[in-house]
């Protein structure tokens, strides 16, 4: 099958399942070359006491047999590990989102009017099968990213601003922007160059998606195995600028949280760090001498309303059913407070935030007032909702807030892959409680609405609501934020479209919670708690 060909067949309705984003497992299990027989040892090699740290082994709360596809992929951990194995031309740091030069020797010069961008690529870099890394493999990823032909979760965050990357010589690429795009810079860590001369070979996509993971990183993958572990080493010909410093790594998917916990507790713990740690067990694993810390950003548990289907399609049905929501109470009981109500699309965080003009604070009187204005009496709602642990937490609330407002509700956790299959389906529904967390790609606002809000957008396609005359106002709204050049007008113009987002609620955060990692400090020094999931530890090195 032709690399078009392959293209085309991830047609949009499996589009999901390939990135990885609802969870879904990649259908072939990969064993690279570099590793024979069964897994390698999950119970890491980091020596005895407090001694060398020979392998780091860490527990990662997320599946690692979604897609490893660079230009697919949202699944949490090979996003994670490919920021380890992979470069940019400019990769971001972990916790500013500051771009640096990654492959690329140097940033523009000039990222506030230039339409033309030109990247010098890193004398020496290799893959790591010890090809050179050349223009042309850079040539080939963006030509993969812009293919219209192809569907890939990259192409949503260039496809708007980037018009074409040229090749200049040997190690010199540039890119023609469609109009002066100064957020670009930060987005280039989206865009991991992949090597040409070995993913233009017939098949190798789905190999990708398998699991194959060849770069120019400070780490090389040696081995994967889906639904247990991955491992990798460092490249002793890695020449960047962000070094490795573990000689190798054992990264073990626990998704179930009791035995994540497990895994980094007690006198007999086999691993180092762990990231997604429950909130109920923070203060125990602190006792242990564990340092625990949380991120605070985008992650969210939103609400997204079938407008085909009624009275969804009244937003003052949609606005009710938020009034009515006692988050208090949800932050306390089934966030232990760390978390905080929704009051924008965005976090609190984000440097594009202020209170949009509706806010949904507790109110059930209003609520009960909108579903009679709308004359919707007698109400019954099947809530579809992700399984993941703290959502099914939250889950009674928004029952018992709804039922306050004589509101029936039946809750129906169910499988992240099964739920997005069904609407995939196009099936019907009434509303879906779900988890999201666009930091994973940034921090730019632009971006995470896009996520989540672009025309063509595939969430818009599960809501119904994208032909909407409210959602087209939107759509332009946010074409002429994209076009804006100056960084505050431009900050202006998508807090006034975040309004008509709050507004509409259609698809719409409820809380913002943080996200945990715990480490040992007497073994790893330079951790940093991201506020998304997986870990990055470009950074980090063995405690002395």
């Amino acid at each position: 099958m032709s690399d078009a060909t392959s293209g085309r067949a991830l047609h949009r309705r499996s589009f999901l399942k390939h990135t990885g984003a609802v969870g879904a497992a990649a259908a072939i299990t990969t064993t690279l070359s570099a590793c024979s027989g069964g897994p390698e040892s999950t119970t890491g090699g980091g020596g005895d006491g407090k001694g060398s740290l020979d392998t780091l082994t860490a527990v990662i709360g997320y599946g690692n047999d979604g897609s490893w596809d660079p230009t697919q992929t949202a699944s949490a951990f090979s996003m994670a590990a490919n920021h380890h194995i992979y470069e940019g031309l400019l990769d971001t740091d972990p916790i500013s989102r500051e771009p640096y030069a990654a492959l690329a020797t140097s940033l523009p010069k000039d990222l506030k009017t230039a339409t033309r961008w030109q990247f010098t690529l890193r004398s020496g870099a290799k893959w790591h099968d010890g090809e050179p890394v050349t223009a042309d493999d850079v040539v080939f990823t963006f030509e993969r990213i812009l293919d219209p032909d192809t569907v890939s979760l990259a192409q949503g965050f260039f496809l708007s601003w980037l018009k074409e990357v040229r090749k200049v010589d040997a190690r010199t690429v540039e890119l023609v922007l469609k109009f002066p795009f100064p957020d670009g810079a930060a987005r280039l860590t989206l865009a991991k160059i992949m090597p040409k001369h070995v993913f233009s070979k017939a098949g190798a996509w789905e190999k990708a998606i398998a699991g194959l993971a060849v770069g120019s990183g400070p780490y090389r993958q040696t081995a994967h195995h889906a639904k247990s572990n991955t491992t990798f080493e460092a490249y002793p010909d890695y020449n960047g600028p962000r070094k490795a410093t573990f000689k190798k790594m054992n990264w073990l998917t626990i998704v179930d949280a009791a035995p994540r916990v497990a895994k980094i507790s007690g006198s007999g713990a086999g691993a180092q760090i762990a990231d997604n740690v429950p909130y109920a067990n923070i203060a125990q694993l602190e006792k242990d001498g564990l340092k625990v810390e949380g991120g605070a950003g985008m992650n969210n548990l939103f609400l997204m309303f079938n407008t085909a289907h009624k009275p969804f399609d009244d937003v003052r049905v949609r606005q009710a059913l938020h009034y009515a929501i006692d988050r208090d109470k949800m932050i306390s009981a089934a966030l232990r407070g760390h978390g905080k109500a929704s009051t924008s699309f965005l976090d609190e965080a984000n440097p594009s935030y202020r209170a949009a003009k509706t806010v949904y604070a507790y109110d059930p009187e209003k609520a009960r007032q909108l579903l009679k204005d709308a004359g919707v009496t007698k109400l019954k709602i099947n809530l579809m909702a992700v399984n993941v642990s703290w959502i099914v937490d939250c889950l009674p609330t928004i029952e018992e807030s709804w039922r306050k407002i004589g509101v029936e509700t039946t809750l129906a956790p169910q499988e992240t892959a099964a739920l997005f299959t069904k609407l995939d389906q196009k099936k019907d529904f009434q509303v879906v409680a779900a988890a999201s967390n666009p930091n994973q790609f940034g921090v730019e606002a632009d971006l995470i609405m896009h996520y989540n809000y672009g025309p063509s957008n595939l969430w818009m396609r599960y809501a119904r609501w994208a032909r909407n005359s409210e959602a087209k106002k939107l759509f332009k709204l946010m074409e002429q934020a994209t076009r804006e050049a100056d960084a505050e007008k431009k900050k202006r113009m998508v807090q006034e479209y975040i309004d008509v987002v709050a507004e509409n609620a259609v698809i719409y955060p409820v809380v913002h919670n943080e996200l945990m990692t715990a480490w040992d400090p007497d073994r790893l020094s330079g951790v940093r708690a991201q506020p998304y999931p997986g870990i990055n530890l470009l950074q980090a090195k063995p405690a002395d």
